[in-house]
Order: C-alpha cells, then sequence, then structure tokens
C-alpha cells in the first residue's frame, strides 16, 4: 500500500470522526420534544437531518460502493432529499433508533475504509464529511429557531447570550475600540488594488460549485474592514430605514409590504451587543442598509479577492456558541479585512452560478439545480460552521427573502 494513500486514509477517518463528535455534540442538544417539531416550513425537523446524514453515508459508501447498505430501502422516502415534502418528515423513528442509525452506517463505513482505494475515492469521501458538517449547521439554526418560538426555554444551551464570551481566543485588544470609530465612511473601509487572482478551488475538498479554480480580473473597489455591526444597523432602524422605499429595490420593498419586519430576525436591543455583527438578516435588508450609507453589498468576487490569505482563528464550529464581537479575533486577510471568516454568513450582490467548465459533482442536483437566477451568494461561514467548511472559496446560497440563516454582510464602493 502507497504510503500517501495510507496517510489519505488516516486524515479521512480522523476528519470522519471530528465531523461526527460535532454531529453527537448537537444530537445531545436536542431536547426529545424538539426533535420531531419542524421549527419552520422551510426546514425539515432536526431529527430528519440526523437520520439524513446517516442514509446518505449509506447510500454513497455502503450501497454505491459496497453494494451493501443497512435499511436503504426503509429509509429511501423518509431521509433522501427528494423524498417527502418537509411538513410529512415530522413521523420519524425515535431519537434512540435514529442515533443506532447513525452508530451501525459509520460502524461499516470505517469497516470498508480500512481497505479502500482512497486514491479513486478521495473527492467522494471529502464531500461526505462536508455534507455531514453542512447539515450541522442547519440543526444549529433550527435550534436558533426553536429557542425563539419558546422564548429562550433551558432545553438547550442559549444560542446568542448577551454578554461578552468569557473566551480566551478573544483578543483583549478588542475592548478598549471606540465607537467614534465605527461610522459608516471610507476610513472604516480598505482599498483593494485592481488586478487578477485565481477565484475558486481545485483542491480534494473542493465542492462543485468551487470549481474550477480560474483566473478573475477585478477593478480597483473599496470594501468594508469589518462586517456591518449592530450598533451601525441600529442608525437605519432609528432613521426609519424599514419605512422608506427609497432604500429598497423594487423586489426588496414588495417582501417588506409582505412581511412588515421593522428588524433583522436575531435581534435584541441591548447596548452590550452593539459591536456584534446583525445577524438574521435577508439579501433585502443588507441591500437597502447598503443604500442607506450610499453602499452597496459586494460581489463574490469582490468579497473572495479581499478574503485571500484570511485567518481561520476565528469564532466558529461552536467554539463560543453565538456571535462575538467582529474585533474579537486577529485574522486579517491580506489586505487588511477583518471577521471574514466564521461569526456571521455575508450577503453578496451576485446570482449562484456555475464557473467557466463547471461539471457536476457527485450528482446533478448537487448543485446545478440552483443555477436559477432565485438565489444569492453568501461567503466565509458562521459562529456554528465547522471547520471543515471554513475557507475563503466556499459558497453558500439561499433565496433573497431567507433571514432564519446566521447571516450578516459588509458593504463595498467603487474607487470612483
Amino acid at each position: 500500500m502507497k504510503l500517501a494513500s495510507i496517510q489519505s486514509r488516516r486524515e479521512i477517518a480522523a476528519a470522519l470522526q471530528q465531523t461526527r463528535q460535532y454531529t453527537l455534540n448537537l444530537f445531545t442538544r436536542v431536547d426529545e420534544s424538539l426533535f420531531f417539531q419542524q421549527a419552520h416550513s422551510d426546514f425539515s425537523p432536526i431529527g430528519w437531518h440526523f437520520g439524513h446524514i446517516a442514509f446518505i453515508e449509506a447510500y454513497w459508501i455502503l450501497e454505491n460502493l459496497v453494494a451493501c447498505s443497512p435499511n436503504i430501502l426503509k429509509y429511501q422516502l423518509l431521509f433522501a432529499a427528494d423524498g417527502l415534502p418537509k411538513h410529512e418528515r415530522q413521523n420519524l423513528p425515535s431519537k434512540a433508533t435514529i442515533a443506532n442509525y447513525l452508530q451501525d452506517v459509520r460502524n461499516q463505513t470505517l469497516n470498508y475504509l480500512a481497505t479502500a482505494p482512497i486514491e479513486k475515492q478521495e473527492r467522494l469521501w471529502q464531500w461526505l464529511i462536508q455534507h455531514e458538517s453542512q447539515h450541522g449547521e442547519t440543526i444549529s439554526l433550527i435550534l436558533q429557531l426553536h429557542q425563539q418560538h419558546l422564548n429562550c426555554a433551558n432545553n438547550f444551551t442559549p444560542l446568542n447570550n448577551s454578554h461578552h464570551p468569557g473566551n480566551n481566543t478573544v483578543s483583549q485588544a478588542s475592548t478598549g475600540n471606540s465607537r467614534a470609530n465605527w461610522l459608516p465612511k471610507k476610513g472604516q473601509m480598505v482599498r483593494v488594488p485592481a488586478g487578477a487572482f485565481i477565484m475558486g478551488s481545485n483542491e480534494p475538498f473542493a465542492l462543485d460549485n468551487e470549481r474550477p479554480a480560474h483566473r478573475r480580473s477585478l477593478d480597483t473597489y473599496w470594501i468594508d474592514r469589518y462586517p456591518v455591526t449592530c450598533g451601525e444597523y441600529q442608525k437605519f432602524i432609528a432613521a426609519g430605514g424599514y419605512h422608506e422605499s427609497k432604500y429598497w429595490s423594487e423586489a426588496g420593498w414588495r417582501w417588506l409590504q409582505q412581511n412588515l419586519v421593522s428588524h433583522p430576525l436575531y435581534w435584541q436591543n441591548n447596548n452590550n451587543l452593539e459591536d456584534m455583527p446583525v445577524c438574521g438578516v435577508s439579501y433585502y435588508e443588507a441591500e437597502a442598509y447598503a443604500n442607506f450609507v450610499g453602499k452597496r453589498l459586494p460581489t463574490e468576487a469582490e468579497w473572495e479577492k479581499a478574503a485571500l490569505g484570511a485567518s481561520s482563528n476565528c469564532n466558529h464550529g461552536w467554539l463560543v456558541g453565538h456571535t462575538t464581537p467582529v474585533t474579537a479575533y486577529d485574522n486579517s486577510s491580506q489586505y487588511g479585512c477583518q471577521d471574514m471568516l466564521g461569526n456571521v454568513w455575508e450577503w453578496t450582490s451576485s446570482w449562484f452560478a456555475g464557473y467557466p467548465q463547471f461539471q457536476y459533482y457527485p450528482y446533478r442536483g448537487y448543485s446545478e439545480a440552483y443555477f436559477d437566477r432565485q438565489h444569492r451568494v453568501l461567503r466565509g461561514g458562521s459562529w456554528a460552521t465547522h471547520g471543515t467548511v471554513l475557507r475563503a472559496s466556499l459558497r453558500n446560497w439561499y433565496h433573497p427573502e431567507v433571514r432564519q440563516i446566521f447571516a450578516g454582510f459588509r458593504c463595498a464602493m467603487n474607487e470612483n
């Protein structure tokens, strides 16, 4: 057996274990009464996501590669993504049954991994690891929605505490920042000079929509050093931003009249949170704020170039369990942008579409089904994003009206 194959196998086994521990930590947080409940019509119950994680692993590894998969037919309709409608996914097996399903599938998967021709399969294994990580974040946001519905009941650890975290990874130097430095002006932006960069990734872990890596050229632009904070966004609210059509696009104003919201979904009136990134905004709200301050949202290419070299020393993977001040971590990109990875996802102005020479993987519907000019791209990850999917090239996508995800934004401007 080649030395490189042995090393790859060990790394994949370690990543599988790390990701599964993240999943199981979430599993223990979920109260039995919430396991089966749908928190929002756009999202399946938490329990379904755990079952789906096991089903996908069984399908792509045990059924696809070994031709021996436990309960694949039994769970086909229930746990396949194209099976039952979301509102019909509440009639689930018990929590204990799903826990056993996760473990049984994983035991067989690891047995196969010990002799698998990993050099031919590495991309599939990497995709599987990231698939589980992505559903872990979805579980986290459903927990957040349940918490709101239950008015912060004590069924699980609070997700958005109102105090700054006592975490030794947080930079103490950030506590001396003055609010006078947070005015929405070019002085709090960084200049990204014109030129080309490599966008996307060809690494084994890169998802199909990140590929292929390709050369992009951009004109000079300015982009906010930090994500927009709650303190800054409060000025938009106080100025009547939710009542002034001039700040909103036609589609955004139409959405607002149909929903009549007056602040972000995960909003708390607490002065201690003013340096936290605004979280739980739709694309339309982000766009309206950018218009309010005379800026715009960055394209995803602008965002990715500005994020080059950003450190993964950031708030992610439930390290803290909620958002942190945007200055909490020293994680500057090569252009001087901060907090581009973790904390909150960031809306961009780009429609989700394939890169030139896009090729789907592992199946056509994974990304390609969403190349419909109805989904906007988000970048950067959140406080709940696992490290296996935390990188500048990763692309997330949602309908512009969605505000349940842990999403904020930063603004951009042209050079002139």
